[in-house]
């Protein structure tokens, strides 16, 4: 990173306006669009000119292309750090500046939450066909069996399985757990889980609606916490699974069942998915960045999807907020 290109990229509002939304999450260029009221080319100018920079980094996926901040001190010191702390100043000094930032991220949070309103529409639609759907991507037997293999034979203790659905994963590993939390953000979906539930001791199981950035639990509440064909559904995983680190105990297991990078853009409109798998690469980077320390993934090839499953361990406690459990 020289200084000059830093300078000369930053020498403009707009710029300045899309680094203050990439200091805090990964963003599609059309969401950025959306906010700012340009035409994507000529976002996707500024976004050129920030990333030759070395201000900013593209990832494609599919034919979305999305952005995260490239600054900060642990991404390029010691000028990353001194430009992620220009950016604070230029905010916490300019109130015109300020208000434009504090609009900008209003107009994004109404954008994001329409298309959560979006996906819960469809969640709620077809909740009764859920399973059905699911097994139209990939057979479940044999990811039910590498998944357990997966979370090994120990007790699995208190589980968390985030975005249960109808409940089958938490049916399915409430044998090898001490208490299973089946935690969903739609009631529709939480209706079907405890009809499917309802044989197993009541005093083992609990079903908890909520939002999966926002677990309503204390920290450190969950030996092991599951997220199975959840994740791509997530606007900002990082968030997600910062959460999950925060409630999950020291030496706590995380899995992720999910779909490796694909490009099957019609999943985007038929079946609400916010990402389109996740390569390796980026799931070890979002693990490891939340806290965990991940193991060797396991690859299960389909057609037309191959799913992964990526385990990690909890190494240390995250100094976050505590929630109380609802």
């Amino acid at each position: 990173m020289k200084i000059d290109p830093t300078l000369r990229a930053l020498a403009d509002s707009t710029r300045l306006r899309i680094m203050r939304l990439l200091s805090t999450m990964e963003l599609a260029v059309g969401e950025l669009a959306q906010v700012l009221g340009q035409s994507q080319p000529r976002v996707s100018r500024h976004i050129r000119i920030l990333c030759d920079a070395g201000l900013a980094e593209r990832r494609k996926e599919g034919s979305w292309v999305f952005l995260r901040s490239a600054i900060g001190p642990s991404r390029a010191p010691p000028l990353g750090a001194a430009a992620a702390r220009l950016l604070d100043v230029a905010e916490a000094d300019d109130a015109t500046f300020a208000a434009r930032c504090a609009e900008d991220r209003r107009h994004l949070a109404a954008i994001r939450a329409a298309r959560e309103t979006s996906a819960e529409t469809y969640f709620a639609r077809h909740a009764a066909e859920w399973d059905t759907l699911r097994g139209l991507h990939s057979p479940d037997g044999p990811v039910e069996a590498a998944l357990a293999r997966a979370l090994g034979r120990e007790s699995l203790g208190t589980l968390l399985d985030v975005g249960t659905g109808t409940g089958r994963m938490a049916e399915l590993f409430a044998p090898s757990s001490n208490h299973v939390t089946a935690f969903d953000k739609s009631p529709e979906m939480l209706r079907i889980a405890r009809a499917r539930l309802q044989h197993l001791p009541s005093d083992n199981v609990s079903l908890v609606q909520g939002d999966f950035t926002a677990l309503p639990f204390a920290d450190q509440s969950f030996d092991t916490v599951l997220f199975h064909q959840v994740l791509h559904y997530a606007q900002a995983p990082e968030a997600v699974l910062a959460e999950a680190a925060r409630v999950a105990r020291p030496g706590g297991m995380v899995a992720v069942v999910d779909f490796a990078a694909h490009d099957r853009e019609e999943l985007r409109e038929k079946h609400a998915h916010a990402r389109l798998g996740f390569s390796d690469e980026q799931m070890l980077a979002l693990l490891s960045s939340a806290g965990f320390a991940p193991a060797q993934p396991v690859a299960l090839p389909g057609k037309p999807l191959t799913v992964k499953i990526w385990t990690a361990r909890r190494a240390a406690p995250v100094a976050t907020r505590k929630t109380i459990q609802a």
